[in-house]
């Protein structure tokens, strides 16, 4: 099986619906769980972060990051196997996935409360949340089951560095997904959804597996980033010239009502 030949069909629903909560889970083969002070020290120090509220002890605890609340709660225990094998297959990004969480025995559940806030910036708390966990504990990686990802421990600590330079981590964010076609190649997003935004689908495009994967996740960028909403009839370019033409139809890769850019 080569690097991109991964392939599950995702789940969405008809219309992009999302739950405002945000949960991730940072995995550990010691059973160690955080030590808090250090977590709100890494917060404080690496990412400016001003913390409030704070209630709780090491393993279970909630606090305040700009009016929103954090939970998290340690689990002696892995999470559930069928979980992590059905997303370990598809992640081209952590090949060993499986090796590597076979024998994890805890995790810490982070979750971002429910808010009417804006959702990129929940998102940018939840990243330095878990980075601040990840950076100050033995976590082997990140699993957020949401977005279909597992993300290695160093993967996350260096994409998490883009939020200091107004940029968004997109791959702690949304998962793309690649696939070899007969008549071409294929790319979709998953996790647009939680930004209340339609999937984007690249179907027979004649392009390599990496230029798609690094042209939709340019245009999950700029859609995430600049709030842009996408509507059938509609192209989009790179320059003047470049017309891909969007319509929305069934998904072919994801479950419900896709964009697909045609190129």
């Amino acid at each position: 099986m080569g690097l991109f030949d991964f392939f599950k069909k995702k789940e969405q629903p008809e219309e992009t619906k999302k739950s405002n909560i945000l949960l991730a889970m940072p995995m550990f083969n010691s059973g160690e769980t955080f030590e808090l002070n250090k977590v709100l020290e890494y917060l404080k120090n690496n990412w400016n972060t001003t913390i409030s509220d704070v209630n709780g002890e090491s393993g279970t605890v909630t606090f305040s990051i700009q009016g929103e609340t954090i939970a998290l709660a340690t689990m002696p225990v892995q999470i559930p196997w069928g979980d992590i094998e059905s997303t370990a297959q598809y992640s081209y990004n952590w090949m060993t996935a499986n090796k590597d969480l076979e024998n994890h025995n805890s995790h810490i559940i982070v979750t971002v409360m429910s808010s009417k806030n804006n959702e990129v910036e929940r998102f940018k708390i939840l990243t330095k949340v878990l980075s601040s966990i990840v950076a100050t504990t033995n976590c082997i990686g990140v699993y957020q089951g949401s977005q279909s990802l597992l993300i290695p421990r160093q993967q996350y600590l260096d994409s998490a560095e883009a939020l200091k330079t107004d940029q968004i981590p997109l791959d702690l964010w949304i998962y793309i997904g690649l696939r070899k076609g007969e008549n071409g190649n294929n790319a979709y997003s998953y996790g647009l959804t939680a930004f209340d935004k339609l999937e984007m689908e690249f179907i027979n495009a004649n392009l390599d597996l990496e230029e798609m994967h690094s042209f939709l996740s340019n245009i999950c960028a700029y859609v995430i980033n600049s709030d842009v909403t996408f509507k059938s009839g509609e192209t989009l370019g790179y320059t003047a010239e470049q017309k891909i033409k969007i319509t929305k139809s069934k998904g072919l890769f994801v479950e419900g009502q896709t964009l697909k850019l045609e190129i």
